[in-house]
């Protein structure tokens, strides 16, 4: 039974989300990235308040592709300490979901 997942990843521009975002395509570790560019985030960081321009990169994925999605965005990415984050999938167009499990098993 499908357990489908959202990683949801910041990158520092459009050119490190494509790459990352085709490099896990690639390997199978997901079916699909959304780039979304024009991302102002606000964050602390070494003790200041910052603001940057980034990229939003939504990777859809199986709860089992986790670790190693993970791990091949902290070797690709620029950033020292890359958000990587998940989201569960808990509904949806079984269509779907059954093309994320189809497009994630290799």
């Amino acid at each position: 039974m499908p357990d489908p997942v959202i990683l949801y990843i910041t990158v520092s521009d459009r050119e490190e989300g494509l790459r990352i975002g085709r490099a896990l395509v690639e390997e199978n570790l997901c079916a699909f990235a959304n780039v979304s560019e024009n991302v102002t985030s606000v964050f602390r960081w070494e003790d200041e308040i910052q603001e940057a321009s980034e990229v939003v990169l939504i990777a859809k994925t199986q709860r089992q592709h986790i670790d190693a999605a993970t791990d091949l965005v902290k070797l690709e990415h620029s950033y020292d300490c890359p958000c990587v984050v998940v989201v569960p999938i808990v509904g949806g167009n079984e269509e779907f979901i059954n093309w994320i499990d189809t497009e994630t098993t290799a």
